[in-house]
């Protein structure tokens, strides 16, 4: 059952990004990669360094850590989106190596300086083997860096999207674009009662959510009613996450008080 999940859920992912392929503006930016993973890690960090991505979709996020001077790029998706990771990325494709795989299969060359997953891990149903090939794929001191789902401070959020989430993940790609298309007018009022009320979510609405295009939110929303299977972390099942793939110095961050972000060191 793991496995017919883990594959709908690529298959889902897959489509998603191939018909959502625009990574301009704020979602594709030095910003928003800094916002998921920061203060653990920022771009300017991996400067001259070496970098797997586990999960690049669109490859929005490589060109965010090749613009910022990583020297070599494992760029690891599994699903169709690799030829839009592939077209999305051409200016630095002399230093990006392709791997249509699923991250339990990073080469575990030992040579890596940094591992990073922003959105994918909570995704996986048995994410242990990809982080035991994280681990295998750094050099000794390399870091792996994920940004998770989180469960503390999404109560009434998690009841709203697990009831959506019974039928829509079930609706084909047209289906639930007009879906979005209904909600998104509510998101709209949303936003805009967060600029001036400190309601559940509002910072989260004021740094992310209203510097993205109108597009980029329907996406947003399409993104957390579409996929097969999706786990919201505690803290302590983000970190046991680290320490049982044997992941040293573990460090959380509670990004915006609703989810995790979380590094660790190969020792």
């Amino acid at each position: 059952m793991t496995d017919e999940v883990g594959a709908r859920t690529i298959a889902d992912f897959g489509e998603q990004w191939t018909a959502y392929s625009n990574t301009s503006g704020f979602f594709g930016s030095a910003d928003l990669f800094n916002d998921f993973l920061g203060p653990l890690l920022i771009d300017r960090n991996l400067q001259g360094r070496s970098v797997a991505e586990i999960g690049s979709g669109t490859g929005r996020f490589v060109n965010v850590m090749a613009a910022a001077g990583a020297a070599q790029i494992i760029a690891l998706e599994p699903s169709q989106a690799m030829c839009v990771l592939r077209e999305k990325t051409t200016p630095f494709r002399d230093r990006i190596t392709y791997l249509e795989t699923t991250g339990d299969r990073l080469p575990p060359s030992g040579d890596v300086d940094y591992v990073i997953s922003i959105g994918v891990i909570h995704h996986i149903p048995d994410p242990e083997p990809v982080m035991a090939a994280a681990f295998r794929a750094l050099k000794h001191g390399g870091r792996c860096v994920i940004w998770l789902y989180g469960r503390e401070g999404n109560g009434l959020y998690l009841f709203v999207v697990h009831s959506l989430r019974m039928f829509t993940r079930a609706l084909p790609h047209r289906a639930l674009e007009l879906v979005v298309a209904l909600l998104y007018p509510l998101l709209r009022a949303y936003m805009a009662l967060c600029r001036v009320l400190p309601l559940p979510l509002a910072e989260y609405m004021r740094r992310v959510l209203l510097p993205l295009t109108p597009a980029a939110r329907r996406l947003v929303i399409y993104d957390q009613l579409n996929p097969a299977y999706a786990k919201y972390y505690t803290r302590a099942e983000a970190h046991a996450l680290m320490a049982k793939a044997g992941f040293a110095d573990i460090q959380l961050h509670h990004r915006h008080g609703i989810s995790w972000t979380v590094a660790g060191t190969r020792p």
